[in-house]
């Protein structure tokens, strides 16, 4: 009996987002953000259809802007007798804005969980567009949990949380370099790195990569704020947990409206609550993966050469800690994808015709 379907299983995961990225970045710069999405999907679909587990999406696409799927509650995996059960959060391309514009920082990105005995989600699903998020990297969780009284918080003055992380990493707060999401609403984040001297990297669209960057040796980010997709931060929260990072989270309704709504959903004495990363990616069983379509901060994208194609993933469990950077090249005629909607193999220079058709 197989006691640790992970360790099986986490290479079909990673074919899964090097599918999508593949078959996603014949799109790239196209401004055609739904047909890149989709594509990414199609693939995701084509090898879930191959895998032996027994899976359901718990957080997919849809909510925000109408995506092509997957969808919550949508089936995936063989179902055949005896297959492991996985919980599935997954983001097709995070950042199909910068896609469609051949813009950096696009990833296809799946975290998947085994549920406990309870039956309980292992990957949180929060009914809501938003949250307000702070991620950070294994030095400033273990110091904030040894001292929870240090402003490391959402309910501090930012500038608070980016000089106490400078001591805890032991820098001035003019290198500290700070990740934002760009948008109006994030404006106090915005002012406040720029008030104290820290430095400012500021995202066009995709956070699961600039959540992930303060835990990722290399990145060049040391702190990542603001107020981005809900979605994007479970699957944030099961990234970090794999890396040692740290992230906190608080549902952000966008107007009263939705605010509304999540009370009348039964969610209104949980809109004040600060989640961690536990909270939203529960237990040890969690495996998480992503593939760069365009570059990202920690993560190259597609790289093309002649018939040659070099994708670049890493691939990370919550039970070992290991991080592996998978560095692949794939020939373009002999490689091949499997697509749900042809429900075959094809070839990448099959599949780059396809889309250019």
């Amino acid at each position: 009996m197989n006691t640790d379907p992970e360790r099986t299983i986490e290479f079909e995961f990673l074919r899964a987002t090097e599918g999508a990225a593949l078959n996603a970045s014949h799109w790239l710069g196209k401004g055609e953000k739904e047909l890149g999405d989709a594509a990414a999907c199609d693939a995701i679909r084509g090898m879930f259809d191959l895998m032996d587990m027994k899976g359901e999406i718990t957080i997919g696409e849809g909510i925000k802007d109408e995506a092509p799927g997957l969808f919550k509650g949508e089936k995936v995996g063989n179902w055949k007798e005896g297959a492991p059960r996985f919980d599935i959060a997954l983001d097709p391309v995070d950042g199909t804005t910068n896609l469609s514009k051949g813009m950096p920082n696009s990833i296809a990105c799946i975290a998947a969980a085994i549920p406990d005995e309870s039956g309980e989600a292992a990957l949180e699903d929060i009914p809501a567009f938003y949250m307000d998020k702070l991620a950070y990297p294994e030095a400033v969780r273990l110091a904030w949990m040894a001292a929870p009284s240090l402003p490391i918080s959402l309910d501090v003055p930012f500038e608070e949380v980016i000089k106490c992380s400078a001591k805890i990493l032991n820098k001035s707060v003019s290198s500290m370099t700070v990740m934002v999401l760009d948008r109006p609403r994030n404006k106090k984040y915005i002012d406040a790195v720029r008030k104290c001297g820290a430095k400012l990297r500021m995202l066009a669209d995709g956070d699961i990569a600039g959540a992930m960057a303060p835990a990722m040796p290399g990145s060049g980010v040391d702190l990542f704020a603001g107020i981005g997709g809900t979605p994007e931060g479970v699957l944030s929260a099961a990234a970090l947990r794999c890396l040692g990072g740290g992230l906190q989270a608080r549902i952000w309704p966008s107007d009263e409206t939705e605010k509304q709504e999540l009370i009348d959903a039964g969610w209104g004495d949980r809109l004040d609550k600060v989640y961690l990363s536990r909270d939203l990616a529960k237990g040890k069983s969690i495996i998480f993966v992503a593939t760069g379509i365009s570059d990202a901060p920690f993560l190259k994208g597609i790289e093309s050469e002649g018939n040659l194609v070099k994708t670049h993933s890493v691939l990370m469990r919550v039970r070992s800690k290991t991080v592996r950077f998978i560095e692949a090249i794939h020939n373009m005629e002999n490689k091949t994808i499997r697509l749900r909607s042809t429900n075959e193999e094809m070839s990448l220079t099959d599949a780059a015709k396809a889309a250019n058709a």
